[in-house]
């Protein structure tokens, strides 16, 4: 009690001044360390633009399936989640979920370089990482606290004696910056650690699957040659996953000393790959840079792929469907050409048209639900009434297996609301209202809803559950790595 009578009553010399600034940045300090190291939020950023998309999803699934098989994760519903940024980029947020940036499936040349990545990060799934980096900062964060003050105590001694602002400000970074300075490289090196054993693990669940290493150590390479012109200045220390140099030459070690070093990607799933990365390069590219990277002399499935989606994009429909319809006569059996001609159309205001494409898409990859989502969206804006029914039937699926989708929601409501069913129209309403995150609106709408239905009967309590949602606090602010 009498130390912090101390504190307190020198609060006006200039050292408190200088306390209260490191106190402050000790606290972010511990802010930045305390997130997750692989947490989606870990930048700093606005939220990211998830990109949903059956045809890579799916793919992306098989990429994924064997190597969760492996490591012993195949019934925990492991999702592999598109990040609509361009860097090259992949990560874990917690146990089921593994992050992957479009820009990572673009600049893959491989699918072995993107299923080694994917291996990289089940790595971290499988051996608990992130459950273990948290008890690190959570004992990192104790000594942070005790360091503080430590050193604070001996600021204020200081001050109490008589020492000069500028000395025991000087005394004060030293004495709180020192501690931190050790604290965190401790974690940077603790997670450095994990990276080699997530690495280890990698290599370990290729070979079990019978394919190579290889895109793993040509993806390291990559990342050592940009870091080529910074390693004069680069302190190994500070940095959070081990050097390139020294990453590459321990899995050369494991890579080559596998019987499937030299196995190549199947052609069937190359050429899937290259369509794959044509279709984001189309999505997230402006004209200019899809016809540098496909080239009207380019007569390949991906580069007309890409050119077309491109052409959908920028508001040439007619062309768009030209090159969609020749797409389709070289590939009957590809239900993304007819999803994308669906897409296409319906985009167009052309949704009547875009319904018998998106029909063909749904029976040729059994049902898959974004397609079907798309398809009842078509039915609706069709305006078309003999469609209705089909409409409820096709969202009433897709949102029940896809609920996080607005769009689905919106147009299911629409459907009941054709049919007179007001009170599924405005449950609907809700829960999309609610899926993107306009709780308040979405809650206004639930309780018209339940009043609508009888009591306790399914739409009822659905109303009522609704309304008994807390929703999340908004997030304080956020540190960068």
């Amino acid at each position: 009690m009498m130390r912090r009578t101390t504190i307190v009553r020198q609060a006006a010399h200039p050292a408190a001044r200088d306390f209260a600034r490191i106190f402050a940045w000790v606290v972010a300090l511990i802010a930045v360390l305390a997130l997750p190291v692989h947490d989606a939020q870990a930048q700093g950023r606005p939220r990211p633009k998830i990109i949903r998309d059956a045809e890579i999803e799916n793919l992306l699934r098989d990429y994924a399936r064997p190597i969760l098989r492996v490591a012993g994760l195949a019934k925990q519903n492991v999702e592999v989640t598109i990040i609509g940024d361009r860097s090259f980029n992949a990560f874990v947020a917690d146990g089921r979920r593994i992050f992957i940036n479009g820009g990572a499936l673009m600049d893959a040349e491989t699918p072995n370089q993107i299923i080694g990545v994917l291996a990289h990060e089940t790595g971290h799934i499988a051996g608990g990482h992130l459950a273990r980096m948290r008890e690190q900062i959570a004992g990192a964060q104790t000594m942070a606290i005790v360091a503080m003050l430590l050193a604070g105590a001996g600021v204020a001694a200081g001050a109490a004696a008589g020492a000069s602002g500028s000395n025991i400000g000087s005394a004060a970074a030293g004495a709180i910056t020192a501690p931190q300075e050790m604290i965190r490289r401790s974690l940077l090196s603790y997670q450095r650690g994990e990276e080699s054993a997530a690495d280890r693990s990698a290599v370990k669940y290729l070979t079990e699957t019978q394919q190579s290493a290889k895109g793993m150590i040509e993806t390291f390479q990559r990342f050592e040659n940009e870091q080529l012109f910074l390693s004069q200045r680069i302190d190994p220390y500070l940095l959070n996953h081990p050097m390139a140099r020294e990453r590459i030459a321990a899995l050369e070690q494991l890579a080559k000393a596998s019987p499937y070093y030299n196995t190549k990607d199947p052609p069937a799933l190359q050429a899937r790959h290259d369509l794959m990365r044509a279709k984001l390069v189309g999505f997230m590219e402006r004209p200019d840079a899809v016809y540098r990277k496909y080239p009207l002399s380019d007569k390949s499935l991906p580069a007309q792929y890409a050119r077309a989606i491109s052409a959908y994009r920028f508001g040439n429909v007619t062309e768009a469907v030209q090159r969609i319809d020749a797409l389709i006569a070289a590939q009957p059996s590809n239900p993304y050409f007819q999803e994308l001609k669906g897409q296409a159309l319906l985009e167009a205001g052309r949704a009547g048209q875009a319904v018998e494409p998106l029909r063909k898409a749904v029976a040729m990859t059994g049902g898959n639900v974004l397609i079907r989502a798309m398809l009842g969206q078509a039915l609706v804006q069709s305006g078309n009434p003999a469609y209705t029914d089909e409409a409820v039937r096709e969202l009433v699926f897709a949102t029940q297996r896809d609920p996080d989708s607005p769009e689905a929601w919106r147009s299911l409501a629409q459907a009941y609301g054709r049919k007179g069913d007001l009170a599924n129209a405005d449950l609907a309403s809700a829960q999309g209202l609610m899926a993107q995150g306009e709780f308040r609106t979405g809650q206004e709408l639930a309780a018209r809803a339940k009043q609508r239905f009888p009591p306790n009967s399914p739409g009822w309590l659905k109303a009522d559950d609704i309304l008994a949602y807390k929703p999340p606090k908004p997030d304080g602010p956020q540190g960068g790595r």
